[in-house]
């Protein structure tokens, strides 16, 4: 590609793009890199130069001399990336966007460890286990055979209360990240959204909306479901071409702020 489609390519929606377009936009997406802000964690590793007086350790080497201590042992806690949450809608209004989608998520969760992913429509599918698959292409056939609602309804509401009930403990911990990818229509007029909602929003550290809908620049939040859902985010993003998937890596990169509180 010339460096003037190269150009066009980044700023183009996913929707109006031909075959050969979104086949170049996939190989684009393929090589982004998600490095998440680091945090500090729980465990220790020795270090001699680190900040914290490992007793244990210290007492343990001295018995080797008779119980003299010739050295204080050290250590620091260790760092890693936050788990990722994703929930992705892949309802019929949201099919095209999800289609490209996958493969940024197929590629996150081959980068890197705790990235959990989940799709709905009408339900709630855990797809963790077929992204790990290191081909895309038998990664995509495994989530086709687990998923049975693609390009169907929106039950937003009852896709997060089924999250919140039965995988929220166990993939929200230490920090978690969410992002929520859907254009917020949901069939069932927001019945039990609001609530769910803002469930999810306390058990994360941080929840990302993104929002194709947002690519049209006057957007007004006029769904029942879209009022009910903007009251329990931290960021609102359009998510439609390859320049707002590279928006959403950099604010992923910048550390998390620590201000929120949660009543």
């Amino acid at each position: 590609m010339t460096v003037s489609d190269q150009e066009r390519l980044q700023s183009m929606d996913f929707e109006a793009m031909s075959a050969d377009e979104i086949a170049a936009a996939k190989r684009e997406i393929r090589r982004l890199t998600l490095p998440l802000d680091l945090r500090r964690t729980r465990r220790t590793r020795p270090d001699p130069n680190g900040p914290i007086t490992d007793l244990r350790r210290t007492i343990h080497n001295s018995l080797r001399h008779g119980g003299e201590i010739f050295e204080i042992a050290r250590e620091r806690r260790t760092t890693r990336p936050p788990p990722l949450v994703v929930l992705c809608d892949i309802s019929g209004s949201m099919s095209r966007y999800a289609q490209v989608l996958l493969h940024f998520l197929h590629a996150v969760t081959n980068q890197r460890d705790r990235v959990h992913s989940f799709l709905f429509g009408t339900r709630l599918s855990n797809v963790t286990r077929q992204l790990k698959a290191r081909d895309p292409e038998v990664a995509f056939q495994m989530v086709a055979h687990a998923v049975p609602d693609w390009s169907g309804g929106t039950r937003i509401g009852e896709a997060l209360a089924t999250f919140n009930q039965l995988w929220a403990r166990r993939v929200l911990g230490q920090g978690a990240i969410v992002l929520l990818i859907t254009d917020g229509l949901d069939r069932d007029g927001a019945h039990g959204l609001a609530d769910n909602m803002d469930r999810l929003h306390r058990s994360c550290r941080r929840l990302i909306w993104l929002n194709p809908l947002l690519r049209w620049t006057g957007f007004e939040p006029k769904s029942q479901g879209i009022k009910a859902m903007l009251p329990h985010v931290d960021e609102f993003r359009p998510v439609h071409n390859l320049e707002s998937l590279r928006g959403l890596i950099d604010l992923l990169s910048r550390p998390t702020p620590s201000s929120r509180t949660k009543p």
